[in-house]
């Protein structure tokens, strides 16, 4: 469908204006940080604007590679803008993650915008190299003749781009400047279509000496961004396919094996058996002693009995307890406590 025969439908137009509007007033803030929330809100509304139009214009086909400049209507000049203008608004995305594919995102935008001015011979400009063939074209110290003057022809080209880029500043201040004379006139729906036309080739010129510094910047960002991702993959631990380790409980140790049949395997097992209860299932299997048998309540009741009769027969003075009771402290005197005892010695 040629561009000039074709008739652009009003919610068209309504789309770029309101998403073009979004970008110069995100441009315009004076947020003291871009990722604040109203600004990434009308980020978000004019890309989407945007991008409406975008498949819009696409779907009407206003634009073709085997036509003129001057086949383009006036009216539709502007919507070889839709490509640039989606290029700046990603950019104004703020997501730490996602940086790198939205300044990818945005260099394809600025890319297309740019292919398209060449195809329609609009303004003079080189299209920027890929940084794949850009750091194939680089000299390198291994290679011969990169010796004095592959640096001198390197200097040169140096040179040469600052100069460019200093012409290319110089331009796009005068567009402005022309630019802003123009703008209320042309909004105001007075000027006429070539006064029009002026206006948005005009804009198409700055903005093609803008997205020449974007990509510029881009492609030194890129760079950054992803060797901080390899930075990133190289210091985090190696992916192994071993099936994880499942977590171990947590445990304690036992002094011996009796205790760990009372107390049980581990923490946090409970005894499964009093102590009395498992003397007495000892010493109904014949496995412990007198000796190791714990006294009972009846057994301290009889040993305080015991020396209840002890301490009266002291009391009524008879001889044979006296007797014995003196020889009992006299043995103690001589002999220190735990005398003779050898049980417990390693």
């Amino acid at each position: 469908m040629a561009a000039g025969t074709a008739e652009t439908p009003p919610r068209l137009s309504d789309q770029l204006e309101s998403g073009w509007r979004f970008l110069d007033e995100v441009e315009a803030s004076t947020e003291p940080s871009s990722g604040a929330a109203a600004l990434q809100d009308k980020v978000r509304r004019g890309l989407d604007l945007l991008q409406q139009a975008a498949r819009g214009v696409a779907q009407l086909d206003l634009f073709s590679q085997n036509e003129d400049l001057e086949e383009i209507a006036s009216a539709d000049l502007k919507y070889l803008l839709l490509p640039a203008l989606l290029g700046a608004l990603t950019l104004k995305q703020v997501n730490l993650s996602k940086r790198l594919e939205h300044v990818q995102s945005a260099r394809a935008y600025f890319m297309d915008f740019l292919k398209l001015c060449k195809n329609y011979k609009i303004g003079k400009f080189h299209l920027p190299p890929t940084p794949e063939s850009a750091n194939e074209n680089e000299p390198t110290g291994s290679t011969s003749g990169a010796g004095p003057p592959g640096r001198q022809s390197s200097l040169m080209a140096m040179a040469s781009n600052r100069q460019a880029k200093i012409e290319r500043y110089k331009q796009k201040k005068e567009l402005e400047n022309r630019l802003a004379s123009m703008k209320a006139f042309v909004e105001s729906g007075q000027a006429e279509e070539e006064q029009i036309r002026e206006f948005y080739l005009l804009q198409i010129q700055k903005w093609i000496a803008t997205s020449l510094e974007e990509i510029e910047s881009i492609d030194q960002e890129m760079v950054i961004l992803r060797g901080r991702n390899a930075l990133k993959q190289a210091s985090a631990p190696p992916q192994t396919s071993q099936q994880p380790r499942p977590a171990m409980k947590p445990f304690i140790l036992t002094r011996d094996t009796i205790q760990a049949k009372v107390l049980g395997a581990g923490y946090p097992s409970l005894a499964t058996m009093t102590v009395n209860d498992w003397y007495e299932q000892h010493w109904k299997q014949g496995i412990c002693h007198d000796k190791g048998t714990p006294q009972t309540t009846a057994d301290l009741a009889d040993e305080e009995l015991q020396k209840e009769k002890l301490e009266k027969k002291v009391e009524e003075d008879d001889e044979e307890t006296l007797r014995k009771a003196r020889g009992w402290d006299e043995w103690k005197d001589t002999h220190p406590r735990g005398y003779g005892n050898r049980q417990n010695m390693g």
